[in-house]
């Protein structure tokens, strides 16, 4: 199976909730951040907080319809990506 990025979002916790989201709607997730981002006192220095989230290449289209629909949701942190 090939991946593609989706988005690259700030902090652990944001890239999260958005996996949480497409898993909730059948697209599976792969989260990526530097080893030394997501210790137990998180490095922000750098984009070093920077969480890249993957998915399947065949579910990419769906995966921005999503993503895009989740940024339009009222209450949505905006700040987040």
């Amino acid at each position: 199976m090939k991946w593609s990025k989706l988005i690259e979002v700030y902090g652990r916790l944001n890239a999260e909730l958005i996996e949480s989201y497409l898993q909730a709607h059948g697209i599976q997730t792969a989260l990526f951040q530097e080893a030394v981002g997501h210790h137990v006192y998180p490095t922000t220095v750098d984009g070093l907080a920077q969480v890249q989230i993957f998915v399947p290449n065949e579910d990419l289209e769906e995966a921005c319809i999503l993503l895009n629909a989740f940024e339009q949701t009222p209450n949505h942190y905006k700040e987040i990506l």
